[in-house]
Order: C-alpha cells, then sequence, then structure tokens
C-alpha cells in the first residue's frame, strides 16, 4: 500500500506555501521495516530541564540564549503561553509551523512589519505545532514522536536546533530555529532557466554532504532529501529539515586508509556499549586517532541498516526502493545525485507524466545529461559525481560504504575546505519577506487570489 501525503512541512520558511510546485512525499510503512538500535534515545532526560541542553555552535547565537534566559526564568519549563504567534508560515502532513517569538521581547504589529521590514530576524522563531489526535487517525504518530527525538540529537551549523518543546491540550508544539530564507526549490526557480550557476549548486551540495555526513555519523538516514527540504537561513547558508521519515540505525565509527576496500560488515550491537560513549570516549579522546596520519578516513556510516518502508518522494527514490525491494544507507547518496542534478540541470533525470512513468524510469531508464558534452571542467567533474552516486546498483553506488568519506574525495569539490565550509560567503543572502507569509488572521478589506488560496487547513483552536 502507497500512502501519498499532502503538502510536507517545509518548516520554518517563508517561501514554502507560494511554491505550486512542491512534490509530496510518500510513506508505507511495513512491517519488515527495522532500525537495529535506536541511538540510545533512552539516554534523553524526559523532563523540562530538556529543554536547557547544551547546543555548544548555538553558543554565539541571541535567540538561543533568550530562550535559554527565558527557560531559566521559568524552573518549570516554557509553555504556548510564553510564546505570541505571529503568522502561520508552513502546513504539512503532520503539522503546522507558526512565525513566533517570545512574549518578552514581542511587540506590537507595527513593529514587527518594522522588523520584516529591515530584515532582521531577531529573536523569531518557528513552532511546529502537531494535532496529536490528528496524526493519530492517520497513524502517523510514530513519524512525529521519530521527528521529535532526532531534533533533540542534533547540534550542527546545517540541522535544526530545537530551542523548546511543549504539549498544550491535545497539541504537541517544538520550538524550533526560524528560517528565513525560503527553500532551494523556491530560490532555484527565481534563477534564469530555473537552475543554479556551476559554483552556487557546488556550495549548496557541499553544505548538504556535511549535513549528511553527521546525520549518517548518528546513525540517521534522511531518506527525504529534496530541495524543498533545503531552507536557507538568513546569512544565507543551508538547514535541512523535516525528519519524520527518517530511519535510526547505528553507526560504526572507523579510521581506515583510503586505499583500502571497504567490507560490509553487518553490526550487532553490545549492550554493555552504548553508542555514545563509543563517540565520545573510544574515539575522540583516543590518543591513537588524533595522532594518526593525515591521509586516513573518518567513517561513521550505517551500513548496516535496513528498512522495507516505501517512503520518499517520486522523483528521488532509489532504484531499490522504487522495485519495492529493502534498502539502506545507500538510499540518501542517490537523492544526493539527484538533489545535485536538479540544482544544475533545472529538472531531475528521471521525472515522468505520472508516478508510475517516474518510478518505471529510475528503475529502468539509464541516466542521461542535457547535453553531450559538458561546457566545462567543473560540469564534467559534476556529471562524473552524479553518475557515480546514481548508480543503479546500492552496492556499487558511490557512497555506500564509506558515506560522506568517499564522496568528498571527489574532484568536484576539490578547492573547497568542507570542515570550514561555513566560514565562506553564500552565494545569496536573503533577506525577511513579510508577503511571504500568511497571518493567523485573515486581514479585511482587500484580498487577492493568493491569499485566499493560503488560508490555514485547520484551526488551531487552543489559542
Amino acid at each position: 500500500m502507497l500512502e501519498t501525503s499532502g503538502d510536507r512541512d517545509s518548516c520554518l520558511s517563508f517561501e514554502t506555501l507560494n511554491s505550486s510546485t512542491q512534490r509530496t512525499s510518500m510513506s508505507s510503512e511495513s512491517i519488515c521495516s527495522t532500525s537495529f538500535s535506536r541511538l540510545s534515545f533512552d539516554l534523553i532526560p524526559n523532563s523540562p530541564d530538556s529543554n536547557l541542553s547544551i547546543k555548544p555552535h548555538r553558543s554565539s547565537d541571541f535567540a538561543y540564549s533568550a530562550i535559554r534566559s527565558a527557560t531559566f526564568r521559568r524552573k518549570s519549563g516554557l509553555t504556548f503561553r510564553d510564546f505570541h504567534l505571529l503568522r502561520r508560515i508552513g502546513a504539512g502532513d503532520i503539522g503546522t509551523v507558526y512565525l513566533c517569538r517570545l512574549r518578552s521581547t514581542a511587540g506590537d504589529d507595527d513593529e514587527f512589519d518594522n522588523t520584516i521590514a529591515d530584515g532582521d530576524s531577531g529573536c523569531f522563531y518557528a513552532m511546529k505545532v502537531v494535532d496529536k489526535e490528528a496524526v493519530a487517525l492517520k497513524k502517523k504518530a510514530q513519524r512525529a514522536e521519530m521527528e521529535r527525538k532526532i531534533l533533540k540529537m542534533l547540534d550542527h551549523p546545517f540541522l535544526p536546533t530545537l530551542y523548546a518543546e511543549f504539549e498544550a491540550s491535545h497539541f504537541s508544539c517544538i520550538v524550533m530555529e526560524f528560517c528565513s530564507g525560503g527553500d532551494l526549490h523556491s530560490l532555484r526557480h527565481k534563477h534564469p532557466h530555473k537552475r543554479f550557476p556551476l559554483n552556487s549548486a557546488r556550495f549548496y551540495a557541499a553544505e548538504v554532504l556535511v549535513a549528511l555526513e553527521y546525520l549518517h555519523m548518528l546513525g540517521i538516514i534522511y531518506r527525504d532529501l529534496k530541495p524543498e527540504n533545503v531552507l536557507v537561513r538568513s546569512d544565507g547558508h543551508i538547514m535541512l529539515s523535516d525528519f519524520d521519515l527518517s530511519l535510526c540505525s547505528d553507526a560504526i565509527p572507523a579510521v581506515e586508509s583510503p586505499h583500502d576496500e571497504p567490507a560490509f560488515t553487518p553490526y550487532t550491537r553490545s549492550n554493555s556499549t552504548p553508542l555514545f560513549s563509543c563517540l565520545s570516549k573510544r574515539l575522540f579522546r583516543s590518543r591513537k586517532v588524533q595522532t594518526v596520519q593525515p591521509n586516513r578516513l573518518f567513517v561513521a556510516e550505517p551500513v548496516g541498516a535496513r528498512s522495507c518502508s516505501f517512503v520518499g518522494t517520486h522523483e528521488y527514490v532509489s532504484p531499490e526502493v522504487a522495485s519495492g525491494n529493502s534498502h539502506g544507507n545507500a538510499v540518501d547518496w542517490w537523492s544526493f545525485g539527484i538533489f545535485m542534478y536538479e540544482l544544475i540541470y533545472g529538472r531531475t533525470p528521471f521525472a515522468g507524466p505520472s508516478n508510475e512513468v517516474t518510478l518505471r524510469n529510475i528503475i529502468k531508464k539509464p541516466l542521461t545529461f542535457p547535453t553531450s558534452t559538458p561546457s566545462t571542467s567543473l560540469e564534467l567533474h559534476a556529471r562524473d559525481l552524479i553518475s557515480g552516486l546514481l548508480n543503479k546498483d546500492p552496492n556499487r553506488r558511490l557512497g555506500s560504504k564509506r558515506g560522506a568519506a568517499d564522496v568528498k574525495k571527489h574532484r568536484f569539490f576539490q578547492g573547497l575546505n568542507l570542515a570550514l565550509i561555513r566560514m565562506l560567503a553564500p552565494p545569496e543572502v536573503p533577506c525577511l519577506r513579510r508577503n511571504k507569509t500568511t497571518p493567523l488572521i485573515p486581514a479585511t478589506g482587500n484580498s487577492n487570489r493568493s491569499s485566499s488560496r493560503l488560508q490555514p487547513t485547520a484551526s488551531f483552536d487552543y489559542f
């Protein structure tokens, strides 16, 4: 059975509701689905103090500091009454996203309008609201819970920061970082021929690659990479969103020689050695690793994860998923190849007139490019990388064995310091646009077809 959802949550983004060409994700969970071990979720305390989790890469973020200060003042934890909801900025299959700010820093609408016009995100946040009763009726409560648990684990510049979480009546609320630049799908459509310049595509692909490496290191297989889910922060850097289709497993950290042939070894986790202790003690505090030769590769790829779930977006699913077979970490590297192809050429390589034709093309159609000859050496390297990622055999697909460690070595990324990619100037630095959001209360008077089309599909009547 294939269950096709409505518009996915391109959460935290002003651009989401204005893209009429957004693709939907599909999800059909099979009883064959396995995730081995779920990364010691039981290690995460389930208390109000969990809102105070230290996020080192956010230590200088004013919005993060404001949340922490407010949480310390309220020893019982933040609630929905501590936030002022401003506008609805996204709606998807399992939740609705609102632009909000702390009530202690919230001003009137005029102040909000001026701040938006000045392009200053200040202490704005994105609150994702999930109707627990609705998702339970749709049998998607597990997806919402999976996303919440994954968000608790993340601390990375290109991934969402969970600021707070709380319950309100039959609603579950999570407060996250707000991205003012929209998503790469909307941004791509603003360029000539609806495609990015090659250097811009290279930059965005590099940041997504670094984010995928971090996720795979934690044993998280993303399974829903597409431009709609790659948001753009106010500083122009990216942030992945939507983790409700993700699969959790284990990654085995190792240091390997680039000349060694990687071998697939199924992993059976020992009850006495949790994954987090493996990463924090055995690896990073090991003198042997710290003094290892510079040409060694750090590899932490969830090669043992398997699932029979039929999930993803039709144009982005891998051949093994389209065929109904089990899949693992290699699906993320396939979707990364499709992602790169779309950024560079303005379309996906296997799209057909219907979802059925698209899936058939993914399984049988050979990969082709718009022109027979690349125009530059950089495009030649891009095509070579895409071809390696879009190998229909998951066992021979680039990234399937060593993950990002092999992908980062490709000549397409030569000259980029991926470890310091966030220090580079992004291709574009967006500004906030008020007219890309939908008011919680529709304005009276003049209205256009766009505003009526963007009204919330369901009321959030708790407020």
